[in-house]
């Protein structure tokens, strides 16, 4: 971690509560995934990590590992991250988790499921990097482009867009039909009703 005292009090309870949410299924699965993914990439194959929360984020902490994975799942010669080199500096490890999250954000993931740099520099929330790298593989998976390694059922099927198309007569017969959610006043009628001000009549 950064040079930070623990936490106490509320932050404390806060960073347990965010600590809990991270699984270490899921963290099997990325890693068999990512050795996978950047095995053939050209370069040395990367490392296996030492199992466990903080062994995955120190695997990560200083991009290279990221920013091959991202670059894997481009064609050879479009990768987005031009320089990727192993540094101790911490802006130098700071900018390549950057890179990356620019180049996942362009090859569409959303803004929200993408974590922060401090997220996974300092080990704040692992849990929020494990869902952008969930995010990153399905839709490696959904592209179907041919770029990804490994087996497609570790990750949840994206949705594919089902677009439906109606002639206009079903259209404009549709403006026919009166919905029962706009309220009808059939069968409705002012009997039994007494007028404003009157006592109620107890029979």
């Amino acid at each position: 971690m950064a040079n930070r005292g623990p936490s106490y009090g509320l932050s404390r309870e806060v960073q347990q509560k965010i600590d809990r949410q991270y699984d270490p299924e899921l963290e099997q699965v990325l890693v068999r995934w990512i050795l996978a993914q950047c095995g053939g990439d050209g370069g040395s194959a990367v490392a296996q990590p030492a199992p466990g929360r903080d062994g995955f984020q120190q695997w990560l902490k200083d991009g290279t590992v990221l920013c091959r994975l991202i670059n894997s799942l481009h064609p050879r010669g479009q990768a987005p991250v031009a320089k990727i080199q192993a540094s101790t500096m911490a802006f130098k490890q700071m900018e390549q988790i950057s890179q990356f999250l620019q180049a996942a954000e362009r090859y569409g993931i959303a803004a929200t499921d993408i974590f922060q740099t401090v997220d996974l520099w300092e080990g704040k929330n692992m849990a929020c990097v494990q869902r952008t790298l969930m995010n990153l593989g399905s839709l490696a998976v959904a592209k179907g482009d041919g770029l990804f390694v490994g087996d497609p059922n570790w990750f949840p099927k994206k949705s594919q867009e089902n677009r439906r198309v109606f002639s206009e007569d079903k259209l404009k017969e549709g403006q026919n039909v009166i919905g029962l959610q706009m309220g009808t006043n059939r069968g409705a009628s002012q009997a039994g009703m007494t007028g404003y001000g009157m006592p109620r009549q107890i029979l």
